[in-house]
């Protein structure tokens, strides 16, 4: 990579630190040319107008979107955000009382709210896998479940937001796929931070959003539908006159394609940044942004275990971008404040955002520090420097 030209392109970087890329990454100029481009010409002209003359860059980025994912153009639906695109899907599954979802103990904080407001409302049982001693789900207890119970969905957090963690989803989706079960994959910390195929990875739905390691804009997202679903009955409970065509006067009639998840309203100026994000990160190559991000990233484990009073809190066999530490004496909202007032962004969480986790690591929270590709090596020595003041006065 071109470390000098990729900062260049990145206007953020010569204001501050930014390790928030798991909250949401600094965007590159192609990315803003491409959003403000378009509000400029809803200014100019209107924006039903700025639409029609865009509709052929809005489905280029639907294409660039499908080239992220291993998909086509019609298993792409543009969504408003990530969990309206996790909870289009997960609306889409026919549950009865007594069904079962499977899960895992990692999966993201709103996706488990979901699960349990279904058990609550429905009476589906929501069933979560065991975790492997390294951490991450045990694909034998998995496996289990699967084979015993026959859940009528299985969903998976890819990477949890919570921890550097990145979950086996693809042996999961075998599973599912030799049984015939539905497969839901949260992609929302992983797509633009490494290689994705959904084909591969088995699953019928994947949802993710632009501002993450994809370094889109803010306030949209997608949904991968699988082929499988297309071919099937299966909708979102709510579809408007986007998402299917009123027939008749008692019928509609759902679109062929993944667009029958989607509905009329969009920021298109948002759709085009994520598709300008999407193809920014295919030209760079997905493969050497991991590389990159991860090596960066086990610069900081390696430096912050050195701290005195520090604990990185990351497990499992394979690890990703995102580094989360706890530090004796300190709340972690205020540990990222000091380091906000010192030009380094990073972001943090709460007991409330991994009950499980975090309470099985007995700590009330994390300070979560995300690097990505356009980071230098000198930024993550200079966090690491700062955090060992930050403790020390």
């Amino acid at each position: 990579m071109d470390l000098a030209s990729l900062r260049a392109d990145t206007p953020g970087c010569e204001h501050r630190i930014h390790l928030n890329n798991a909250g949401a990454s600094l965007m590159p100029r192609p990315v803003v040319q491409a959003l403000m481009g378009h509000f400029e010409r809803e200014i100019e002209i209107g924006g039903y107008e700025a639409e029609a003359e865009a509709r052929d860059r809005i489905e280029s980025s639907r294409a660039a979107l499908g080239t992220l994912l291993g998909a086509t153009a019609e298993q792409v639906a543009f969504m408003p955000h990530a969990t309206a695109a996790f909870a289009a899907a997960l609306s889409s599954v026919k549950l009865d009382p007594g069904d079962v979802i499977a899960t895992t103990r990692a999966d993201y904080v709103s996706n488990q709210i979901a699960y349990l407001s279904l058990q609550h409302r429905y009476g589906v049982e929501v069933v979560r896998a065991e975790d492997a001693p390294e951490g991450g789900v045990d694909l034998h207890s998995m496996e289990a479940i699967i084979h015993r119970r026959r859940p009528k969905l299985v969903a998976v957090t890819h990477a949890p937001s919570n921890s550097g963690l990145i979950q086996d989803v693809s042996s999961v989706g075998a599973m599912c796929r030799a049984r015939d079960i539905l497969y839901l994959v949260d992609g929302c910390q992983s797509v633009g931070q490494m290689p994705i195929d959904a084909e591969q990875i088995g699953c019928d739905f994947l949802s993710g959003t632009a501002r993450k390691y994809m370094r889109g804009p803010r306030g949209v997202g997608f949904l991968y539908v699988s082929d499988r679903i297309l071919a099937s009955d299966l909708e979102p409970l709510f579809l408007d006159m986007r998402g299917a065509d009123w027939i008749a006067e008692d019928l509609y009639q759902p679109a062929p394609d993944a667009r029958r998840f989607e509905s009329w309203e969009f920021a298109w100026g948002l759709v085009l940044g994520m598709g300008a994000a999407a193809s920014y990160a295919t030209d760079i190559g997905l493969a050497s942004i991991r590389d990159r991000a991860r090596t960066l990233a086990t610069m900081l484990r390696t430096g912050l275990a050195e701290i005195g009073g520090v604990t990185v809190l990351d497990r499992g066999g394979e690890l990703g971008a995102t580094v989360t530490v706890s530090a004796i004496g300190w709340q972690t909202a205020a540990l990222g404040q000091a380091l906000r007032e010192r030009g380094i962004n990073t972001s943090s969480q709460t007991a409330i955002d991994a009950v499980i986790d975090y309470g099985e690591k007995g700590v009330d929270g994390a300070l979560r520090i995300s690097p990505h590709y356009y980071n230098s090596e000198a930024e993550v020595d200079e966090v690491i420097d700062a955090l060992r003041d930050i403790l020390r006065t």
